[in-house]
């Protein structure tokens, strides 16, 4: 994966950032803590996740055209730098893992009940391992593909939800019934860390942009347009089940679509629903897959084709560990939440402010200048 085959167009990075938001997200009531107003906690996550982007966007304008790793290195030291920089590396392929056992978990649940998970899982690392082969242009090619597919169907399960009155929004009232701090800790840190700190994966990208300026255009409007939607994804879901039902539920946007099924005209809905799922979880778990490779080749100064086979065998051998879905949904919301914080807040950011400081120092030592001797007298 030479860098001039890598290069990124703004507008592939755009739609990369929508699918990976995306994801799976649709298919969850985030914050649903805080019941008919899980749609405020989200949307007050989104705000927070944008605030955090800000700080990742800035620390790419002070690193221009370097990825995380050189950024450690930079900012913490070489020994420092490079340690925390091979720990990034398996945190990347730990999200990896987490997808991969999403993708099984979701397959056998749905489409193929009677398959067993390990071909399932080990198919989907497969294909991913293909695709990051064929190097980071060509992973990214994909949201191209299978963004408008994407949205036309969301488009048209949103319609025919609307449309057949299933929904009723007045089951989102009362607002804020219990205040505004239930709204708060149903907000803060979990819909930070899923799915909007996650964003994080992109310092590792950003620097391929192959036009010359900041990634900030496309990734800010890709972010704002993405956290519209998911706002209203968990509206959607409230409106059609209500608090009670919505929040019991592990996928509600599936259930809320076989309400369509039960008015007898539209048949196998949840199909479609489960490929959108698909391809969302496939490009998350693709992204994190191709971040640690490329991540680990910097480090280490071998071909990434060598880490893709490592990492791939890593990914999918870890994701056995977790014994059933319940405990996998039990660890992924709940420790894997606190090491979220630490990977994706804690670190950059004071990453930021080591690197805003040492820029500071910098610019003031420039600015005083070496003092100069006064010339000795000939008098």
């Amino acid at each position: 994966m030479t860098s001039s085959s890598n290069r990124l167009s703004p507008l592939q990075i755009g739609f990369m950032v929508v699918l990976f938001e995306v994801g799976s997200t649709p298919m969850f009531l985030l914050g649903g803590k805080a019941r008919q107003d899980a749609w405020l906690a989200l949307l007050i996550g989104s705000a927070a996740g944008f605030l955090l982007l800000l700080a990742l966007l800035a620390l790419q304008r002070l690193y221009p055209g370097r990825h995380l790793m050189q950024m450690l290195e930079s900012g913490f030291g070489r020994i420092a730098g490079r340690i925390a920089g091979f720990v990034y590396c398996f945190y990347f392929a730990y999200e990896a893992m987490r997808n991969v056992r999403d993708l099984g978990e979701l397959t056998k649940l749905t489409l193929l009940p009677n398959s067993p998970m390990a071909i399932t899982m080990f198919l989907f690392v497969l294909t991913a391992a293909y695709a990051i082969a064929k190097g980071t242009e060509i992973v990214f090619r994909l949201p191209e593909l299978l963004l408008p597919l994407v949205i036309i169907s969301y488009a048209l399960l949103i319609l025919l939800l609307v449309a057949t009155r299933c929904t009723d929004f007045a089951r989102l009232a009362p607002v804020l019934e219990n205040g505004l701090k239930p709204v708060l800790q149903a907000a803060l840190p979990d819909t930070i860390s899923f799915p909007f700190g996650q964003m994080l994966v992109f310092l590792m990208l950003w620097h391929l942009r192959g036009k010359p300026g900041s990634s900030a255009p496309e990734t800010i409007t890709g972010y704002i347009a993405v956290s519209l939607f998911l706002v209203f994804m968990n509206a959607l879901n409230l409106a059609v089940l209500g608090p009670a039902l919505a929040t019991s539920r592990e996928l509600p946007f599936l259930n809320s679509v076989r309400t369509l099924t039960a008015l007898g005209f539209i048949e196998r809905l949840d199909i479609m629903v489960t490929f959108l799922i698909f391809i969302g979880i496939t490009m998350k778990m693709m992204l994190f897959y191709l971040c640690a490779v490329r991540g680990l080749a910097y480090l280490s100064g071998i071909r990434s084709s060598a880490w893709i086979f490592f990492f791939g065998f890593l990914i999918y051998a870890s994701s056995f560990i977790e014994r059933n879905y319940t405990q996998h949904i039990a660890i992924g919301l709940g420790p894997s939440l606190k090491i979220d914080m630490l990977f994706q807040l804690a670190i950059p950011l004071l990453l930021l402010f080591i690197s805003l400081i040492r820029r500071s120092a910098k610019k003031k030592k420039k600015k005083n200048g070496p003092q100069r001797k006064k010339a000795p007298s000939t008098a």
